[in-house]
């Protein structure tokens, strides 16, 4: 059995509740790790933060998850992208463990509620420069951050993003590539937050969670042998419904933004470089990553596409997922150290032109 500590964080989470848990050592995770809450000192909120292998010198990566999820998605992916490096991630605000405030009813004021709470976090951990990954809506919060906070970044990796396009109408919302299900509960609880329909069947929510998803159990099969990931994600959704509303704050029925990334993205400093990585079966406009190289014409952005996955890229092909993120976080490195190097050069031709313009004269 693959889910020692994980089967004691579900009866936690079944008995306790969220805020008294802590994990164990997990098995399922190799490297060193660290978990702990962060607390927001304007807020006094708690940010649920996971480290990898804090101590391992390169660029750390910060990576954000998507609606509903939290940081137990990323499980098949910290062993390997902490090879050379820290691999911080966290709960973002209303979601997971993280506290669960109530957000503006304003789709500009939600958004900047996020961001600031993401740099928050960023000062209290005191990570000077990060590569930033975040999936779905956390991509399009990163892409938030990086519109006001672009010197924190050295990469910005947007994977499966949601909310980059305006939306459709007519012929071009039918034809979008939507699944069944997510048409289906977005008929079911238009009136409502996104995952109520989860809450309000109470202990058969986890059962709904299967019937609705029964792929996402497929997706962790060679990590969880059993429904440990769907009990996870029941328990980030069990709660009140705090980042779920400001999704729909951000949003508009079946999901489009308010405020479309893609109106943005030119406005994000053109020397931060963004690498798209879609899965060739998602029900996400991929040609935003196109359009982005468009309208970022002379900037460093890539668009990768990882064939036979869906939205949920990491899981459902993680080996191409993990080789393609080393392979860009390399490549960073390089260009980082790079960097580095001709800044020390330049000051040290600056230092030796003060000296010959104001040489030191011993008395």
């Amino acid at each position: 059995m693959l889910r020692q500590s994980w089967v004691s964080t579900m009866n936690l989470l079944r008995s306790n509740g969220l805020h008294h848990l802590e994990y164990t050592t997990d098995p399922c995770i190799k490297c060193s790790l660290e978990k702990r809450f962060v607390v927001l000192p304007q807020s006094q909120h708690r940010i649920w933060t996971i480290v990898a292998n804090k101590d391992k010198p390169q660029t750390p990566l910060v990576m954000i998850h998507g609606m509903g999820g939290g940081v137990g998605l990323w499980v098949q992916s910290i062993d390997l992208l902490a090879e050379k490096r820290p691999v911080y991630a966290f709960d973002l605000l209303g979601f997971g463990r993280s506290s669960r405030p109530k957000f503006s009813s304003s789709a500009k004021l939600a958004e900047m509620e996020f961001v600031e709470s993401i740099e928050e976090w960023r000062q209290e951990m005191k990570i000077e420069k990060m590569a930033l990954l975040g999936h779905s809506l956390g991509a399009y919060l990163a892409s938030a951050y990086s519109l006001k906070y672009p010197e924190k970044i050295e990469h910005l990796f947007l994977i499966d993003p949601w909310g980059f396009p305006g939306k459709p109408s007519g012929e071009n919302e039918r034809s979008r590539r939507i699944p069944t299900w997510v048409k289906a509960i977005g008929r079911i609880l238009s009136p409502f937050n996104p995952l109520a329909l989860v809450r309000a069947a109470g202990p058969w929510g986890p059962g709904l969670i299967t019937r609705f998803r029964p792929d996402l159990r497929e997706k962790f099969v060679s990590v969880f042998d059993d429904n440990t990931i769907l009990d996870y994600i029941y328990h980030c959704n069990a709660q009140t419904p705090s980042g779920e509303a400001a999704f729909r704050t951000l949003s508009h029925p079946l999901g489009y933004a308010k405020r479309p990334m893609m109106h943005r993205v030119a406005e994000i400093d053109r020397e931060l470089p963004i690498t798209f990585i879609y899965g060739s079966k998602t029900w996400m406009d991929r040609t935003c990553g196109a359009e982005t190289v468009y309208l970022r014409n002379g900037s460093h952005v890539d668009v990768e596409t990882i064939p036979g996955a869906g939205h949920h890229v990491y899981a459902d092909r993680p080996e191409s997922f993990n080789k393609i993120m080393n392979q860009y976080l390399d490549k960073m490195d390089v260009h980082s150290d790079n960097e580095r190097k001709k800044k020390v050069a330049l000051l040290q031709v600056k230092s030796e032109a003060d000296l010959e313009e104001y040489p030191f004269t011993q008395v």
